[in-house]
C-alpha cells in the first residue's frame, strides 16, 4: 500500500510527463511493437484465406429474396436424405422446381440420368450453370428459365423439388391435374402446407386442399425440416412429403368436384344443412341448374368450349351466376325442399364436411347430380351460355 505521500509525488510525475508530451506535439504510444513478418506467417495467412474461400457457399454471393420464397437448403444430411427417399433409378429423368444456387440439383444429377430445372431468376441460373460445368454435368441437365406455373413441363419420370412457398398450392394442383405422368413428386414444403395435404377427416387441418389432392393423389409424410438448414433462414419449419399419382381415378367431372367441395368447404366446420338453406345459395344454384338442364335438353349438338377457353371462368367459379332468369318465390321455394330432401335422403343434413371422407362427398355430389343441381357452369362457344361438360377429365386442376 503506497502512503499519501508516495501516491501524491507519483500523481505529480505523471502529470509532468502529459505536459511534457503535449510541448513537443506527440502522444505516447501504447501500441504493440510492429514485428516483419517472416516467409512462414506469410504462408499461414494465404492458407486461411483458401481455406474460407473453399468453405464459401454459392448462396453466400447473391442477395436472395425472402418475399420470393427464395430459401436455399445447405444441410448435407437432409439433401442426401432427400435424395435418397426419392428413389431415383438411373435412367430416370428428374424435374427439378426452383433449383436456386444447385445444391440439390448436383446430388440429383450424381443419381439420374437427366435433370430438367425450371427456374425463374436468371441470377441463380448463372450460379447454377458455373457449378453444373465445373462437376461436369453440363451435358445431362436442361435449364429452363421460365415461370413453372405459366410453362409447360417436358417429358419426367420423378419430380424432386424445395418448392418457393408462395406457389404451393397451384403448382401442386398443376402437377397432379393428370396432365402428367410420373410416378412421385418428392417435394419439400411449408411445415403447415404439409399437415393440411396430409389431413384427414376429422382432423382441424382438414380443408379442400387435402380432399381435392387426395381424390388423385396418395401423400405420404417423409421427414421435418428445421428451419436452421436453410439460407436465409425462414420464420417457420419445412417438412419433405412423396405424392403418388393414383393408377386409377374416380370417374367424375373434376369441374364439378372442385365447385362441388368450394361450397362445401366455405364453411368447413357448419352443417351441411345449414350452408345450403342460406337464400344466396339456394338462388345461385336454381338458376345454374335451370340453365344446364334446359341446355342438356335443347341443345345435344352444341360445341362446347375447351379447357383453356373456361379457364378465366374457372377462377370466378364461386360467384353467384349472372344469367337472368324469371323464377317465382314458389319455385325457389320447391328447389329449397328438393335440396333438403336430398341431404336428408342421403344422411348429409346434419354432417359436418370436416369430418366427411372423400367417398361421402362424392355418394352427395352424384345425388345432387341426378336431381339435377349442378354446381359448375362453363361457357358455350360463341353464344355465351351455360352448360357443365361430362366426363372425368382431370386437366387445369386450378385453385385447389
Amino acid at each position: 500500500m503506497f502512503c499519501h505521500r508516495s501516491s501524491t509525488s507519483l500523481l505529480r510525475l505523471l502529470q509532468q510527463k502529459r505536459q511534457f508530451f503535449r510541448f513537443l506535439g506527440t502522444k505516447p504510444s501504447y501500441r504493440r511493437p510492429y514485428y516483419r513478418k517472416d516467409n512462414d506467417d506469410d504462408d499461414e495467412e494465404e492458407d486461411r484465406r483458401n481455406r474460407r474461400a473453399e468453405n464459401a457457399r454459392p448462396e453466400d454471393s447473391i442477395y436472395l429474396h425472402k418475399s420470393r420464397g427464395q430459401h436455399i437448403l445447405t444441410n448435407p444430411r437432409v439433401l442426401d436424405a432427400i435424395v435418397r427417399k426419392a428413389n431415383i433409378k438411373p435412367t430416370d429423368t428428374i424435374l427439378e422446381i426452383g433449383p436456386g444456387t444447385g445444391n440439390l440439383t448436383l446430388k440429383l444429377l450424381e443419381a439420374a440420368e437427366k435433370v430438367v430445372a425450371i427456374e425463374i431468376d436468371k441470377r441463380m441460373i448463372e450460379i447454377l450453370n458455373n457449378r453444373v460445368v465445373e462437376c461436369g454435368f453440363e451435358d445431362r441437365i436442361t435449364v429452363i428459365c421460365k415461370d413453372a406455373l405459366k410453362t409447360e413441363f417436358p417429358h419426367f419420370d420423378l419430380i424432386v423439388a424445395n418448392i418457393p412457398y408462395g406457389i404451393s398450392s397451384p403448382l401442386i394442383a398443376k402437377i397432379v391435374s393428370g396432365v402428367y405422368s410420373f410416378r412421385s413428386a418428392t417435394l419439400l414444403l411449408q411445415k403447415e402446407f404439409a399437415h393440411r395435404l396430409l389431413a384427414k377427416p376429422g382432423d382441424s387441418e382438414y380443408n379442400r386442399l387435402a380432399v381435392n389432392v387426395k381424390l388423385v393423389a396418395d401423400v405420404e409424410f417423409i421427414m421435418d425440416v428445421s428451419k436452421r438448414d436453410f439460407v436465409p433462414c425462414p420464420k417457420v419449419d419445412s417438412s419433405v412429403v412423396k405424392i403418388h399419382p393414383k393408377s386409377q381415378v374416380p370417374d367424375i367431372n373434376m369441374k364439378e368436384w372442385r365447385a362441388f367441395t368450394l361450397t362445401c368447404f366455405s364453411k368447413k366446420n357448419k352443417t351441411l344443412g345449414a350452408t345450403f338453406r342460406q337464400k344466396k345459395k339456394v338462388l345461385e344454384l336454381f338458376k345454374r341448374s335451370s340453365q344446364m338442364n334446359d341446355e342438356l335438353l335443347n341443345n345435344d349438338d352444341t360445341k362446347y368450349c375447351d379447357d383453356a377457353d373456361a379457364e378465366e371462368e374457372e377462377v370466378e367459379e364461386d360467384d353467384e351466376c349472372d344469367c337472368s332468369l324469371p323464377c317465382s318465390e314458389t319455385e325457389i321455394g320447391l328447389f329449397k325442399n328438393k335440396i333438403m330432401g336430398i341431404l336428408k335422403e342421403g344422411g348429409f343434413e346434419d354432417k359436418r364436411p370436416i369430418k366427411l371422407c372423400n367417398e361421402e362427398l362424392m355418394h352427395l355430389l352424384s345425388l345432387f347430380n341426378q336431381s339435377g343441381i349442378h354446381f359448375y357452369q362453363a361457357k358455350l362457344k360463341g353464344k355465351g351460355k351455360c352448360n357443365i361438360s361430362g366426363g372425368g377429365t382431370l386437366t387445369n386442376i386450378s385453385h385447389l
